[in-house]
C-alpha cells in the first residue's frame, strides 16, 4: 500500500526515496534557521511542529494526529481512541534528567502519534529535550541501527536496554550538524505498519 501523498507518487520505493530526500532538506533548514531551538522541549505541540515541517511537502497529514490504529508486527501502538489522553500524559511527564527523558521518549514511541514519520521526528524531539535539559544529544553515529530497533521494540516492557544504548552515545556536541542529521536517517525508523480496526471502533 502506498500512502496518499502530495507528490502523486504511486510506487512505494519511489515514495520512500523522495520522502527521505525532502525530509532531510527540511531537517537541515529546521536546524540551521534556529527554528528548532525556539520550540518548547518535551511537548507534543513541538513534536507536531517538527513533523509538519519535515513532511508538509509530502503528506496531507503532516503534523496531524493519526486517525488509524497501527501496528508493527504483533505490537499495537496506542489506540486512536486513547491517543489524545496518552499525549496529554506524556506532556506532563518529568524530564529533568536522562532517565526521565528516555522514559518520556519510550512513551512517545508507544503513542506513535502520526501515520508515518514518527521515528525521525521523535528523534529530533528527543535531542531537543536532551539539549535543553542536560546539555547533551545522542550521537547517532555511535548507535547501531539493529541494536536500536530491537531495544525500542522491547522498551515498552523493559527500557534498561535503550537507556544504556543511548547513554553510551551521548555527546556534548549539541550544535554539530552531522551528529544531528544522523538521527534523521530513515533506516532507523519502523517500516511496514499494519492498519487494523479496534473491536471498539465501528
Amino acid at each position: 500500500m502506498v500512502l496518499k501523498n502530495k507528490l502523486g507518487i504511486t510506487n512505494s520505493v519511489d515514495l520512500a526515496r523522495e520522502e527521505e530526500r525532502l525530509s532531510k532538506i527540511k531537517a537541515i533548514e529546521l536546524f540551521e534557521t534556529g527554528l528548532l531551538d525556539n520550540l518548547e522541549a518535551g511537548k507534543f505541540e513541538s513534536l507536531s511542529k517538527i513533523h509538519k515541517y519535515l513532511f508538509d511537502e509530502i503528506y496531507y497529514f503532516a503534523g496531524e494526529i493519526r486517525t488509524e490504529n497501527i501496528a508493527k508486527g504483533s505490537f499495537r501502538f496506542a489506540p486512536v481512541m486513547y491517543l489524545k489522553v496518552s499525549l496529554e500524559h506524556i506532556d506532563s511527564m518529568p524530564q529533568s534528567n536522562f532517565e526521565e527523558i528516555i522514559e518520556k521518549y519510550v512513551e512517545m514511541n508507544v503513542a506513535h502519534p502520526f501515520r508515518e514519520g514518527n521515528g525521525r521526528s521523535t528523534r529530533i524531539w528527543l535531542d531537543l529535550i536532551l539539549k535543553k535539559e542536560i546539555g547533551k544529544v545522542v550521537d547517532w553515529n555511535n548507535v547501531d541501527k539493529e541494536d536500536y530497533l530491537l531495544a525500542m521494540e522491547r522498551s515498552p516492557i523493559k527500557d534498561i536496554e535503550i537507556k544504556e544504548l543511548l547513554r553510551k552515545a551521548l555527546t556534548s556536541n549539541v550544535n554539530d550538524r552531522e551528529v544531528y542529521m544522523k538521527g534523521i536517517d530513515a533506516s532507523y525508523h519502523y517500516e511496514g505498519y499494519n492498519i487494523f480496526k479496534s473491536d471498539n471502533l465501528k
